[in-house]
């Protein structure tokens, strides 16, 4: 069925399409915007369950009502999400229990990532998923399609940065992060989740990272972004604070973060960004953050400045037995950087 046909016969008042992300009733062949997920958290190295987070997003996406104020149009985009793989994901429980074995091992004096077997396979198959990543973000990168990818761990975006690096020759990453992830090989895992923008700096195509409400790091990451000679600029989040307590507004804030960014915008969100109390179950979370608000005011004051997201990832959802809290936060941060980055691309408008 065509997207105009499927818009005409569906009712965004009513109850949602049942199964389907947000409940709107498009598929990956008519919509506009695809949402890619990626469950797999091998490398995390504190709690787990973000591979699940794909599939309690989804469902927990079903309360979202679609009416937005500013984008009255915005379930018309179309949004669809793709099957989580299955065998991703049982791959992913397979190794997670291995490199658990590896880290609760760390510390014993014969025990070293060099040459041993599980950081080998686990490097290897790391790399496996970005192969994965690349193709399948690139295949509806080629579609004309929009994209979004919802992990997962914070390791599983560097596929999607990798095949936007072959559509963009210049871009920044805006990371919304607790969390530098600049350490080189944590733990030994090459693609940890604690590395993810190390290795995402190893592209040539992202031209600067721009890091937002980071409060927990270490010093070989300082030392990484006072040796990127300006490549990497961090807004700690204390340095915030601080200036709100003086009386600095969020909205100048936003306006230096974003003078910091060219053109082409790539959002990497962690949910753990955000206070701990929106997303308590996500595996390391750090007292600070912003308000659920705070984000969105930012998200939006970048796109009417003129920023064109050319892509985003949001990571770190983590569910926890029946509480479905941090999925529903999660739904709603997903609902809002799909429809800013079509309104920053043109196939929404604002008002």
């Amino acid at each position: 069925m065509t997207k105009e046909k499927v818009i005409a016969q569906f009712d965004p008042n009513a109850p949602g399409a049942s199964g389907n992300l947000f409940g709107l009733p498009f598929s990956p062949d008519n919509a506009d915007l695809i949402i890619v997920p990626v469950p797999w958290e091998v490398t995390v190295s504190y709690a787990d369950g973000t591979a699940k987070g794909p599939e309690a997003v989804l469902e927990a996406s079903a309360q979202v009502d679609l009416f937005v104020k500013d984008i009255p149009d915005a379930w018309k985009l179309g949004i669809a999400m793709l099957p989580v793989p299955q065998n991703l994901y049982e791959e992913n429980r397979k190794l997670r229990e291995l490199s658990s074995q590896y880290i609760e091992s760390l510390g014993e004096e014969d025990d070293t990532a060099e040459n041993n077997p599980i950081v080998a396979k686990i490097n290897e198959a790391s790399e496996n998923l970005n192969i994965y990543v690349k193709n399948t973000t690139l295949k509806h990168l080629k579609e004309g399609k929009l994209v979004g990818l919802l992990g997962g761990d914070h390791s599983t975006p560097l596929g999607f940065m990798r095949a936007l690096s072959e559509r963009y020759d210049r871009f920044a990453i805006l990371q919304i992060d607790a969390h530098a992830d600049l350490r080189k090989a944590y733990e030994g895992f090459t693609y940890s989740h604690a590395s993810i923008m190390y290795n995402a700096l190893k592209i040539p195509a992202v031209a600067k990272l721009v890091q937002v409400g980071i409060r927990d790091y270490c010093e070989e990451e300082v030392m990484v972004m006072q040796r990127a000679a300006g490549r990497v600029v961090t807004f700690f989040d204390e340095d915030i604070k601080a200036h709100q307590y003086e009386g600095k507004s969020w909205d100048a804030i936003c306006n230096a973060i974003i003078k910091e960014l060219p053109e082409y915008v790539y959002i990497s969100f962690d949910i753990d960004g955000l206070d701990p109390k929106l997303c308590p179950n996500t595996g390391t979370p750090v007292a600070g953050g912003f308000e659920f608000h705070q984000v969105q005011f930012l998200i939006k004051k970048l796109v009417k400045s003129g920023k064109r997201i050319i892509g985003f990832d949001l990571n770190e959802v983590a569910p926890s037995g029946e509480d479905e809290w941090d999925a529903n936060v999660g739904a709603r941060l997903l609902y809002s950087l799909c429809n800013w980055m079509a309104v920053s691309q043109g196939k929404l408008k604002d008002h």
